[in-house]
């Protein structure tokens, strides 16, 4: 029986995604997770077969998580389950070593076919997805000015150019405004641009604009 962890800050979603595989003989959930924190220390109670991970989490973003997990537990599957843009988010979170994709409007029996394709070794995707992220991993990475930014500088700019403010940001990833408006500067500087409106074009253009 696969032992699975769910990692996500919402615990309305942990126990929706519970009900969902509690259907499920082959899968039971051993372990729940409302941040970084929490997730690094389970990670190494159990060997986890397939983590359930959300990217926007309080502390370390779940993309740099993803990271941290491959390379301490190379072996263990990680699913992506997010509200963020589908195709820039997993063309990253596969390019890093997730086994799977997948947006949280999925419908139920979509959670329980990535399951089992995981457990069977396979990586997977929704089929409305598939033919997006072969376009995109065709393209030069070097020139796509977002692929320069860490985990967390590429969430805070989808959550600027999505309408958030500083202190909507800084409350929902659990940091200090301060430390949202160094990430900001980071994220200009580093894609050559000066303002808000700029990153919003760019994000619009690049379909990185999400509704949170």
């Amino acid at each position: 029986m696969a032992k699975i962890l769910i990692v996500d800050d919402h615990a309305v979603v942990r126990k929706g995604i519970k009900q969902i595989l509690s259907e499920e003989n082959e899968v039971s959930v051993l372990g729940e997770a409302s941040n970084s924190d929490e997730l690094m220390k389970l990670l190494y109670e159990n060997d986890w077969d397939i983590i359930i991970l959300d990217i926007t989490l309080p502390g370390k973003n779940g993309l740099d998580l993803l990271i941290e997990i491959k390379k301490r537990k190379p072996d263990t599957k990680v699913l992506i389950l997010t509200m963020h843009p589908e195709e820039e988010i997993a063309i990253r979170a596969l390019k890093t070593g997730a086994s799977g994709f997948l947006n949280k409007d999925s419908v139920p029996a979509e959670l329980t076919n990535a399951i089992k394709k995981i457990i069977s070794g396979g990586k997977y995707i929704s089929s409305s997805l598939g033919e997006k992220l072969a376009l995109l991993l065709d393209r030069d990475s070097a020139t796509i000015p977002h692929e320069t930014l860490s985990g967390r500088e590429f969430e805070i700019l989808c959550l600027i150019s999505s309408g958030n403010t500083l202190t909507d940001i800084a409350q929902k990833l659990s940091i200090s405004i301060k430390t949202v408006s160094t990430y900001r500067t980071r994220i200009l500087e580093k894609m050559n641009m000066k303002s808000n409106v700029e990153l919003t074009h760019y994000a619009i253009k690049h379909k990185l604009v999400v509704s949170m």
